[in-house]
């Protein structure tokens, strides 16, 4: 299995409103940049776009360390929450409705191809690819912006 590094930051003016993401998958020292934006979305609607999209562009079943600056993402994927959401009908455990549920589903999918392991940056603290990713979702979101 090839080992890839899977970098994601997303991007919101307003929140709801403009929103992009971005996302730098490492292969080999080869870089591979995506990123896409919508005119009404939502941060955590981003954040997972981008990590769907940098698994959804790999042509093969690879090790995947996702980096991202999302705890949202991190966590939910990690700790099981996503999983659990989608066992209990996409209900949490305060008997509220989970969020993005038809992004978490996706999301789950794609996993199911890849191992995956996780790790959490912390934003805007100079992270080299962590900040690309961010300057990437927020060019997409004033793409979108513009686009309204």
């Amino acid at each position: 299995m090839k080992s890839v590094k899977l970098y994601t930051d997303g991007a919101c003016s307003n929140n709801p409103g403009p929103g992009g993401w971005g996302a730098i998958l490492v292969y080999n020292g080869k870089e591979k940049v995506l990123s896409g934006g919508e005119r009404q979305t939502t941060n955590n609607r981003m954040e997972l776009l981008a990590v769907i999209n940098g698994l959804e562009a790999l042509k093969e079943p690879c090790e995947v360390e996702l980096c991202s600056d999302s705890k949202y993402v991190i966590d939910g994927l990690s700790k099981g929450w996503a999983a659990s959401w989608k066992m209990n009908g996409w209900i949490k455990s305060d008997k509220k409705a989970a969020l993005n549920s038809e992004l978490w589903e996706r999301l789950l999918e794609v996993s199911k191809v890849h191992k995956l392991s996780y790790v959490w940056i912390k934003g805007h603290q100079g992270h080299p690819y962590n900040e690309r990713c961010d300057r990437l979702a927020v060019e997409e979101s004033k793409k979108a912006a513009r686009e309204l």
